[in-house]
């Protein structure tokens, strides 16, 4: 019998010459792009490590990169993996470990077991999601026990004034500073006496950042344009739609005006708004979704939206199903309607939502995998702060605040 052919080896000798070929470029990029003071981990030495990072810009992993000597192997979600021949492009260049987003990914978990035995250093984001209020976003207590399974290192790396220079809801840098470096590591030795719990909450709070202060300037004359990709419930109307123009949003519905300082706080104009800064109307959005009882907003769309449908197959490619798709947003459904054609995905039979990048919805039904990708202005984040209020009600669960993301 023919012996089974050895498993090829993640870690690869070209990972390290392409991390050494981009550091000088993108530490000039970055420096003058985002403003961010990078601090080199001078204490690494040469073994692996767990890297734990907040989530603030799409550069954070090149931050990260410039922190640390050697390739770091990034914990990336399924989507740059199904971009055609340009997937294939990045996994030879870097190979990251791909993961299911909003899913528990089994093989995501024995992928990193299998990096840290091979000696390679792994980078995860525990929000698994960009901040959209400027707070360190839910973190799973999961990311305690795998930890705990990977035996390395562990790095806390926090990443400060991204928020202030690119929020996820916009498509500008501001000009402003940034830090970011290594705030602390936790042998095993330290954490072999911990519970998972205790473990966790030092993750947790070692890796919060909330940037809900006037601490410093942040400058562009479009501070405030696509902010309805992060709000779209007004304090005086409820549900509404918002829309955007340089430094101001306006509400569609009562035509209120709210304008974005460069220190990142609101103000009315012309008027008192009631919060100062993006992360308390998130949370009072929040709370407001929280209240409703979406099982009865069922026989009219809360929101209608016209976006491209796509098909996602994992790891290969997307392909267009309608370019102009029509979206109504009910309390338990999502219908989508295209060229006399139809698609029903009700509530129950969702798996689950995400957000991707600024705007993208994933959508995961059966066995398939939807991907919604609307205008500059489209927000993905009610459908999925919806839906989870439906499924939270609908398991028996409606104090549950936990909405997704």
């Amino acid at each position: 019998m023919k012996q089974k052919s050895k498993k090829k080896k993640w870690l690869k000798f070209r990972h390290r010459v392409v991390r050494n070929l981009l550091y000088f470029p993108m530490k000039l990029y970055t420096r003058l792009h985002y403003g961010i003071r990078i601090d080199k981990f001078k204490a690494q030495e040469k073994r692996p490590y767990l890297i734990l990072l907040n989530h603030q810009t799409p550069f954070d992993q090149f931050f990260v990169g410039m922190s640390f000597r050697g390739p770091v192997y990034y914990m990336a979600t399924e989507d740059i993996f199904s971009l055609g021949w340009v997937s294939p492009l990045i996994r030879y260049l870097v190979e990251p470990i791909p993961i299911k987003k909003q899913t528990t990914d089994v093989k995501a978990i024995l992928n990193c077991i299998r990096v840290a035995k091979e000696g390679g250093t792994i980078a995860i984001a525990p929000e698994g999601n960009r901040t959209y209020s400027g707070r360190t976003e839910y973190m799973s207590p999961s990311i305690a026990p795998l930890a705990r399974k990977l035996g390395l290192p562990i790095v806390l790396y926090r990443i400060e004034g991204g928020y202030g220079v690119e929020p996820r809801w916009s498509d500008v840098v501001r000009r402003g500073k940034m830090h970011s470096y290594v705030s602390r590591v936790i042998p095993p030795e330290e954490y072999a006496s911990l519970t998972d719990d205790e473990l966790f909450a030092i993750i947790r709070d070692g890796l919060h950042v909330d940037e809900a202060k006037a601490d410093a300037g942040f400058h562009h004359k479009k501070r405030a344009e696509y902010l309805e990709r992060a709000v779209y419930v007004c304090p005086d109307c409820g549900l509404t739609t918002f829309e955007s123009h340089g430094d101001t949003v306006t509400c569609l519905n009562c035509r209120k005006q709210i304008r974005y300082l460069p220190d990142k706080r609101l103000e009315g104009i012309g008027f008192e708004f009631p919060f100062t800064f993006v992360a308390e109307w998130y949370d009072y959005q929040k709370d407001f979704i929280n209240r409703l009882d979406v099982l009865q907003l069922t026989e009219a769309p809360l929101y209608r939206d016209t976006a491209a449908l796509r098909r996602v197959i994992p790891y290969e490619r997307k392909e267009t199903i309608a370019e102009e798709a029509r979206f109504s947003l009910y309390g338990d459904r999502v219908l989508v309607e295209w060229e006399g054609t139809s698609l029903l995905l009700p509530f129950d039979e969702v798996t689950a939502m995400a957000v991707l990048g600024r705007n993208k919805l994933n959508i995961y039904h059966g066995g398939n995998i939807y991907q919604v990708k609307g205008g500059k202005r489209f927000n993905a984040l009610k459908y999925v702060h919806i839906y989870h209020r439906c499924v939270n009600i609908r398991k028996g669960d409606p104090h549950e605040q936990f909405l997704g993301l």
